[in-house]
């Protein structure tokens, strides 16, 4: 807390210089402390194991030699195996200085910690045990150190127009979040902000926001090897309480793909990823019916998804996402003292599983394998699960709810939400074990069925607490797995099928 302070102070110092060249007019501090504590039960798997042994999976899973690679999976579903709990902590302090000219600098830091990580000495010496990296990684994979999350100059009414331009490191919001977002929502605290460019013209019904954002720079190593991410999201409300939105995001990763072990004897043309992203929108209220359907095609080269598909000669350098994604929800509100909102939704993220081989291919090793493409969730902030959702990169999957929420006392919110998970490409396993790679049988779809309950107690204005579980009934489809997580790129099945529970506790304090 004491290293917060002081760049918080030095951050300060900056802004209030800035009078040299402007009127400083006003200066405000802010920030937010988000506590959690966490405790998912038969789910973790502490070390990846391996669910199909090497020798039993061709080579069109991920990585490893043609004929002799495993799939391991980072879950097991497992009440035997070990509960994961921990306390997690983000830290955020943040001051806004406002000028003349309709100027605005905004400079945010932020923390996201463990607790017990960082204490500081051995109960049993008193010996100082702090790393001395200046850079302390989590079990989770987090970094606790402090970050410059957010630092950006803003100008409103640009040379008369509506038009403003945020120049820095800031965060992208669109929308519902369900492709863009801040990384604020997860069960894990993580946070979410772009370095780039953003200008918006806002009209009196309608606004467009279009955007460049630096995700990697890779010069001088590489001259034309960075990875940007373009964007333009338009907005219009012509209609009374109702939203249409349409988008496209373009997402361009130019960096070189290592070649695979036999690019001696021909070398891939991998070139490059260039995914994009159109989308549209609808989103309001109509007395007591309130709606939102959004629908999303991604389309374009996956160069660098297709090289990691590989049979250990070269991967797939053809590779082209043709994906849907979607998402749809009506609720019902009725104008009663507790106001309950009743809900239905669906949600669809596009996905396909090509690992397995034919016979005609296993005979010729040098086949040209075939990517598997899902939908790519890019920078969602959307949670669908507390078990196999936490990084918002659940996809090749469908799901749809139902549920309830409303005020049981004047500060107290309920909501229960009962959700249905199930796989849309399930995977190709060995028919029996040490079967050739061409005898498969597919693999059960249906995940399992989740019902979580979240309370929110409003203390006050500024400080509130939580309280959620979720129950997650397993299916066979778990037990047996798919590839669900990252994207469609990671394995989640397990080696029991047993329910799983995921219980927390926090609160958040904004000023």
């Amino acid at each position: 807390m004491y290293k917060v302070c002081l760049i918080l102070f030095a951050a300060t110092l900056l802004v209030t210089s800035i009078p040299a060249f402007a009127d400083l007019e006003q200066v405000q501090v802010g920030g937010e402390l988000h506590i959690r504590g966490n405790w998912i039960r038969s789910m973790i798997a502490p070390v990846p194991e391996v669910r199909y042994a090497p020798g039993q999976v061709y080579g069109r899973a991920i990585g490893g030699p043609f004929w002799n690679l495993g799939v391991v999976s980072p879950v097991d579903w497992n009440k035997d195996g070990a509960d994961m709990k921990f306390v997690e902590q983000r830290t955020r302090l943040n001051v806004k200085a406002n000028f003349s000219d309709k100027v605005t600098a905004f400079i945010e830091l932020d923390s996201v910690d463990v607790w017990g990580e960082d204490f500081r000495s051995d109960y049993l010496t008193g010996v100082d045990s702090r790393a001395t990296s200046g850079i302390v990684q989590t079990p989770l994979g987090l970094d606790s150190d402090v970050q410059l999350f957010q630092a950006y100059v803003e100008a409103n009414e640009m040379f008369g127009y509506p038009v403003r331009a945020r120049i820095g490191r800031q965060e992208l919001v669109f929308g519902s979040e369900f492709l863009v977002g801040n990384g604020d929502s997860g069960p894990i605290f993580k946070g979410l902000s772009f370095d780039g460019i953003r200008l918006t013209y806002s009209g009196e019904k309608f606004s467009v926001d279009g955007w460049w954002a630096k995700l990697a720079e890779r010069s001088p190593l590489e001259e034309d090897g960075d990875t940007d991410f373009y964007g333009v999201y338009a907005s219009c409300k012509a209609i009374e309480n109702v939203t249409f939105d349409a988008y496209w995001l373009y997402l361009r990763d130019s960096s070189t793909v290592v070649d695979t072990p036999g690019g001696w004897l021909w070398k891939p043309d991998y070139s490059g990823t260039e995914l994009h992203t159109l989308g549209l929108r609808a989103a309001g209220k109509y007395q007591a019916v309130d709606f939102e359907a959004e629908v999303a095609y991604q389309f374009g080269r996956v160069d660098h998804l297709g090289s990691t598909f590989n049979r250990g000669w070269y991967g797939d350098d053809s590779a082209n996402a043709s994906v849907w994604g979607g998402n749809l929800e009506v609720g019902y509100s009725f104008d009663v003292k507790c106001h309950p909102r009743l809900f239905v939704g669906a949600t669809y993220f596009g996905g396909e599983d090509n690992r397995d081989v034919s016979f005609a291919d296993w005979l010729r090793p040098f086949a040209r394998p075939r990517a598997s493409v899902s939908f790519n969730r890019l920078f969602s902030d959307q949670v669908y699960s507390g078990f196999f959702d936490l990084n918002s990169d659940y996809s090749n999957a469908y799901l749809v709810r139902i549920g309830a929420m409303g005020m049981v006392t004047e500060k107290l919110m309920a909501r229960l939400c009962v959700t249905y998970f199930d796989t849309l490409g399930a995977f190709d396993a060995p028919a029996f074990p040490g079967a050739p790679s061409f005898l498969t049988k597919e693999n059960d779809s249906y995940l399992g069925t989740e019902a979580m309950l979240v309370l929110v107690y409003q203390y006050s204005k500024d400080l509130s607490f939580e309280a959620g579980w979720a129950h997650l009934f397993t299916g066979k489809g778990l037990e047996q797995g798919s590839f669900n997580a990252a994207n469609g790129t990671i394995f989640t099945g397990g080696s029991a099928k047993d329910q799983a529970d995921y219980i927390f506790l926090g609160t958040r304090l904004s000023f």
